[in-house]
This record gives C-alpha cells, sequence and structure tokens, in this order.
C-alpha cells in the first residue's frame, strides 16, 4: 500500500468505507423486507407516535393519567382517520354512477368535436361502464383470492395502533433504556442521534399533517364552488396524498382535474387545475418555507429518489415511510457534523 500514491490509498479507503456500508444497509434492508410483517407496524407506530406526540403531552400536562391519555390519543386518530375513509369511499360511492355516465358524454362530445364519431374513442366511452364491471369483478376476484394478504394488512394496523399506545405511554423511559444499552461512554451521543433523528421525524409529520390539511381544505372549497362531483372524496384524497411529498400532491390533484373535465367541461376542468396550482404554489412558496422551517430540509430531488427508492422496496408503504426515514438519517448526520465539527 505505500507504493501507492497518498490521493490513491485515500480513495481506496473511501472505496471500502461506501461498500462497507452499502453492504450494511442492503443487509438491513433485506432484513426488514424479510420480517416485514414485524418491521413495518413498528416503523408505522413511530410515524404516528411522533405525529401524535404533542396531543399526548397535552394531555398529560393538563393532569390525565399517561395510560388514560395515551388510549384517548389512539381513539382519536381512529377516530379522525376512519372518518376520512368514511367520506372518500361514501363520496365515491355516491358519485361513481355520475362520473362513468359523465366520462361516456365527455368521449362524445371529444369524439363529435374531431369528427370521429364510431371510433375507438367513442367505442371506449360506450363500454367504459362494461369495462369498469370486469375490472371490479377482476378485482373481486383477486381479493378474494388474497384473503391472507387482506388478513395481513388488518393485522399490522392493529398492532401499530397497540405499539403507538404503548411508545406514547412509555415514551418517558426510551431515554433510559437507550443509555442502558449504549455501550462504554457513547451514551451521550446515541441520545443525541437519537433525539435529533425523533425532532426530524416529528417535524416533518408535523408540518405535513398541516400543510396537508391546509391543501384539502382549499381544494375540496375549490372544488365546491366550482361544483364538481364528489368533492370532500377529491378532498380526503389530497390530504392523504401530501404525505408523499411532490408525487402525491400531483397525483391527487390529476384525480380532482380529471373528475372535473368528466363531469364539468373543459372550462371547468381549467378552473379546477387552476386550483389546485394555486394551492401548490402556495403550499411550495409559502407554506412549507414558513412551517416546516425548523425541519430537516431536503432537496426535492433527494426526496424523490427516496420515494422511488422506497416505492422498489415495499411499494405504497415503502413510498409513505421513504421521507420521514430520509429525513430521520439526515438529521443524524447533521448531529454527527456537528459533534465532529465541535469535537
Amino acid at each position: 500500500m505505500q507504493l501507492l500514491p497518498a490521493p490513491v490509498r485515500r480513495l481506496a479507503a473511501w472505496c471500502a468505507v461506501i461498500l462497507l456500508v452499502s453492504g450494511v444497509a442492503y443487509v438491513g434492508i433485506r432484513l426488514c423486507v424479510t420480517f416485514r410483517t414485524a418491521v413495518t407496524p413498528v416503523l408505522l407506530a413511530l410515524l404516528g407516535t411522533a405525529l401524535l406526540g404533542p396531543l399526548y403531552r397535552r394531555c398529560v400536562r393538563a393532569g390525565v393519567h399517561r395510560s388514560l391519555a395515551a388510549g384517548l390519543t389512539c381513539v382519536a386518530v381512529v377516530a379522525v382517520v376512519g372518518g376520512a375513509v368514511y367520506i372518500v369511499v361514501a363520496a365515491l360511492i355516491d358519485s361513481g354512477d355520475q362520473i362513468v355516465s359523465s366520462l361516456k358524454a365527455a368521449g362524445r362530445s371529444v369524439a363529435e368535436h374531431f369528427g370521429a364519431a364510431g371510433t375507438s374513442l367513442d367505442d371506449i366511452a360506450e363500454n367504459s361502464k362494461d369495462l369498469l364491471g370486469k375490472f371490479g369483478g377482476t378485482a373481486a376476484s383477486n381479493v378474494i383470492s388474497g384473503v391472507s394478504v387482506v388478513a395481513e394488512s388488518i393485522a399490522m394496523a392493529v398492532l401499530a395502533l397497540l405499539l403507538v399506545f404503548f411508545f406514547l405511554r412509555d415514551s418517558h423511559r426510551a431515554v433510559e433504556a437507550l443509555r442502558s444499552v449504549s455501550p462504554g461512554d457513547s451514551a451521550d451521543t446515541l441520545e443525541a442521534m437519537a433525539r435529533r433523528a425523533y425532532e426530524a421525524v416529528e417535524g416533518f409529520m408535523r408540518g405535513t399533517t398541516v400543510i396537508a390539511l391546509i391543501d384539502a381544505t382549499c381544494i375540496t372549497i375549490g372544488l365546491l364552488i366550482l361544483r364538481v362531483p364528489g368533492a370532500p372524496g377529491l378532498g380526503a384524497l389530497v390530504f392523504v396524498g401530501a404525505y408523499i411529498p411532490y408525487l402525491g400532491a400531483f397525483l391527487s390533484g390529476a384525480v380532482a382535474v380529471l373528475v372535473a373535465l368528466a363531469d364539468r367541461g373543459f372550462v371547468i376542468a381549467l378552473w379546477a387545475l387552476g386550483v389546485v396550482a394555486a394551492v401548490q404554489v402556495l403550499e411550495g412558496h409559502v407554506l412549507q418555507p414558513m412551517i416546516q422551517s425548523r425541519t430537516v430540509q431536503m432537496h426535492p430531488a433527494v426526496v424523490m429518489l427516496a420515494i422511488t427508492a422506497g416505492a422498489s422496496v415495499a411499494g405504497i408503504v415503502g413510498m409513505l415511510l421513504a421521507v420521514p426515514l430520509t429525513a430521520a438519517a439526515f438529521g443524524v448526520v447533521h448531529e454527527l457534523r456537528t459533534r465532529y465539527a465541535t469535537a
């Protein structure tokens, strides 16, 4: 090794470190995928704990017993999530036939406008309900054949909720448990890293929830003014999609514009697009800098890569977990850089 120039030796050392870290990360990811039934509820519970922590602490400061405060917090989140799911499903059921019929009418008008009556576009419009029925039948058969997957998902959701309860109730013991298992004199460093990672996740979840609520409220009001069918359900979809930065907002906004196009025509669709675009501009230039100014800031390219990687590893759940986990990693790196810089 001494025969090699110093820059080459440094490059070799960095390559060895990168390969070692990549290997450890790969093995860790594969283990998480293998034991996803146990790992996914833990990660979801950590996100839920970070989001519900302020409400729980406020209940404790008000004199409520820790167990009762954790239970009330879990009941509150079940009520909110259940209400959102009910709004989405009810809105889609109530407006489903109307959306299908408006899609058929839109197909006919477009075909007549371009002089393409009787073409495949018109045929697709005429047979859209049959296609939807066939798709529904296929989906139903897949659901029936995959009962174990549904049962597994329900079990993970229930486990995540129970873990949220225990994480909230015993959160004051987390630091003591971490310090008790810390080797040597690394307790302070590990505690600082854990606190910074948790603060990053908590700030991300809290800020994203506030932004999602504002986005969903503004878009719902705009769609109601434009008399777009299923506006409450579309607003709930925007709220849920906001937890997947950039991609979720784009997809949920596209759904709202398509529904407006199908039912209310091209002009109203343009107005709906304007509403969605205005809300996205408000989010990007006002809400995010103001609300999430104290959390870990990540470049949009990093966020998109994290979402893509999460989707490739664990699908929709991976997309949901990718950004907060990346925020936690950025928080740990920032803490280590701060400590090494001051050392």
